[in-house]
């Protein structure tokens, strides 16, 4: 089923789609966003026994709803030295950067330069973690190490599907999609964050000033941003993807990160070599 439903995906007009229905998810028209909240919420057994508005009925449009903000202390921070999650999700893969280059899915790799650009070097030999955000996860992203944002690279590109269905069937996915790659300073070396857009994602939104997703062109900034572990930096409108990649040396990643195990917002993923 993998391979169909990947060539579907050629066919269809994947920006003008997801455009379309992000101008939906934005409608603060009382019976449209209404309908939409409600159907998604029922469709992927949405639950809101976390979030801050816990009645469907008081979000002013899809976006809001899909966007929402969590209870204080429902995605507590890992104290301990290392890296937490990013984002609520599973992992999609995670392990070495092996000559510059990252597992897809079984058999299938990509190259880290295509991937993140003129932000790649400096990675080889390093660690990473991807984690899918599914329909029905919280969608905000935090920083998994205190650090400093040096640069930013938002790269256009294509919006395929990136569930495991195609993740298998086409090669280089990430590096074809729409994504925005973070560049931080940390104690523990650089980092990349790298927010990847989707199928009917209809933004990729920051914390901070920046090109409007969807990018028209590539954009490289510069930034001096100091943030804590576990600050927010941004957010999708509607699912997709998350990759982390560290230095060679800086982190051990968690024996417990294999393909589809679920992770939480703040939960502890690598951690850093104990202080003399």
């Amino acid at each position: 089923m993998s391979k169909p439903f990947a060539a579907l995906q050629r066919l269809l007009p994947q920006h003008q789609m997801s455009r379309a229905i992000g101008a939906l998810a934005r409608s603060e028209t009382s019976w449209i966003s209404k309908a939409f909240i409600a159907g998604f919420a029922r469709a992927y057994k949405v639950s809101l026994s976390e979030a801050e508005v816990s009645d469907l009925h008081s979000f002013a449009s899809f976006n809001d709803f899909f966007t929402r903000a969590l209870k204080p202390g429902a995605r507590p921070i890992d104290p301990e030295r290392g890296l937490v999650a990013p984002a609520d999700g599973a992992i999609s893969q995670a392990g070495d950067i092996e000559s510059n280059t990252l597992l897809q899915a079984k058999g299938n790799r990509y190259r880290l330069s295509s991937l993140a650009g003129a932000l790649a070097d400096g990675f080889d030999g390093g660690t990473f973690a991807t984690i899918y955000l599914a329909p029905h996860d919280y969608h905000r992203v935090h920083l998994p190490l205190d650090g400093t944002l040096t640069d930013t690279l938002a790269i256009p590109g294509e919006l395929f599907s990136v569930n495991s269905a195609t993740e298998a069937s086409i090669n280089d996915l990430f590096c074809r999609n729409e994504r925005l790659v973070c560049r931080f300073s940390t104690n523990a070396g650089d980092m990349l964050v790298i927010l990847v857009g989707a199928l009917i994602v209809a933004s990729i939104q920051t914390v901070w000033p920046g090109p409007v997703s969807p990018y028209q062109e590539q954009t490289h900034t510069r930034h001096d941003l100091r943030f804590n572990k576990g600050d927010e930096i941004g957010r999708f409108l509607l699912g997709s993807t998350v990759i982390v990649c560290m230095q060679a040396g800086q982190v051990t990643l968690n024996p417990d990160l294999q393909p589809g195990t679920p992770v939480r917002m703040g939960r502890s993923i690598a951690s850093l070599p104990s202080p003399l």
